[in-house]
This record gives structure tokens, C-alpha cells and sequence, in this order.
């Protein structure tokens, strides 16, 4: 069986050095079916190996939305490393389901390119990259990329109290709610969501909706 889908493939970066293994491995779990109640998948996220796992969606704006919402719930304790792309995905086994074609290995190469760009300061912040495997979709590849790396270079640069703010935008939740969960005013969520681009990100992930 194949088709063609916008594939993720993820792993938790510096996962060898946790203690509790067993609590990282929980988290994970949790936050995957997090993400599949909120995106419905094609392929639900999954764990494949260890700390490695990967799903499909039938667009690649619900895969890139659903990469960042999942970055953002395991962060700052964990951070996550992940790669998309469009393409053909033949199922070779239904269970346990093993994958391959040219969608597959785009994702792949994604990650690969991620572990290369991650060793260079300028681009050491990058977390998520696309790879197109899809014909006559060359030009999908350039923006997304580039939407990617300025989204990836705001989010590596939140304070953990930054991110609470922007996992309870992501949620839905009002600002006002957000600062009494925080314990802080509502002008200092504001606030943070000015200076910090949180408002410029919310309005770049719904401006993405729709968009392929």
C-alpha cells in the first residue's frame, strides 16, 4: 500500500544523558497522544526506538503545526529535533508498521540536514526541517524552510516562563487565564507576548492553516 502524506520523524535530543529514562519515556507518550488528539494524524505519532518516533498527516501544515506544538510541550526540560516532508510512504508491515519510500527517506534527510546545521553557530537554534519528495512542489520546499528557521530561532530563544506563556496560547487560553495559572499579571503576559514574538508566531501558525 502507498500514498502520498507529510510525514514527521522526531528524536529527543541528548536523551542517553537523562536519569529517569523511564519518566522521559512517559512524558513522550503522553505528549504524542497530546498532539494526535489535537491533529488527527493519518498515522498516529508514535515511539519507533527508544526516543525516536514518527506518524503522518494528510497536509504538511498540520505536520509543521503539530511539530511545534509538540517541541513546545516537552520544553525546557527536553528538546526534540524533527523532520518533515511530503512525499510517497509505502507501508511494507502493518504491525508492528515499518514504512519506506521517497516520502520516508525526505523526512529522514531532514533530520540528517538538522544535525549538520545544529553544529554551526548561525544556525545552531534549528530543530525542524522540510524535505519535498512530492513532484511539481519544488517551491513549497524554500518557503517552508524558511519559515522553519526564523519560527525555530524564536522558540530557541524563550525563557521557560516564555514558553509557559506560549503553550497556553497554543492551547487556546486567554492571557488572563495564562497569568493566573502563572501567578503574574495579565500586563507582563502581555507583555512577553509583544517582546518576545509570541504574538508574530500566533499569527504565523494561522496564517499557515490552509496554506498546503
Amino acid at each position: 500500500m502507498s500514498n502520498e502524506v507529510a510525514t514527521l520523524i522526531g528524536d529527543v535530543l541528548h536523551s542517553r544523558e537523562v536519569i529517569d529514562r523511564s519518566g522521559l519515556h512517559a512524558r513522550l507518550t503522553r505528549t504524542l497522544a497530546l498532539v494526535n488528539d489535537t491533529y488527527a494524524p493519518t498515522t498516529p505519532l508514535r515511539v519507533q526506538l527508544g526516543d525516536e518516533y514518527q506518524g503522518t498527516f494528510a497536509t504538511v501544515e498540520q505536520a509543521a503545526r503539530a511539530a511545534l506544538r509538540l517541541r513546545v510541550a516537552l520544553l525546557p526540560e527536553h528538546d526534540v529535533r524533527q523532520g518533515l516532508s511530503w512525499g510517497e510512504v509505502r507501508v511494507l508491515q502493518s504491525d508492528p508498521r515499518v514504512e519506506d519510500g521517497p516520502g520516508w527517506w525526505a523526512a529522514r534527510d531532514a533530520v540528517h540536514a538538522l544535525e549538520e546545521a545544529e553544529a554551526r553557530p548561525a544556525t545552531s537554534r534549528r530543530r525542524t526541517a522540510y524535505r519535498d519528495a512530492g513532484p511539481g512542489r519544488t517551491g513549497l520546499e524554500a518557503w517552508l524552510e524558511s519559515f522553519l528557521v526564523l519560527r525555530d530561532e524564536i522558540v530557541g530563544g524563550l525563557s521557560p516562563r516564555s514558553l509557559s506563556v506560549l503553550r497556553g496560547l497554543l492551547d487556546g487560553r486567554t492571557q488572563r487565564d495564562i497569568a493566573g495559572d502563572l501567578g503574574i499579571s495579565a500586563s507582563a503576559v502581555s507583555q512577553r507576548v509583544r517582546s518576545d514574538g509570541l504574538g508574530g508566531l500566533l499569527i504565523a501558525e494561522e496564517m499557515l492553516k490552509g496554506a498546503t
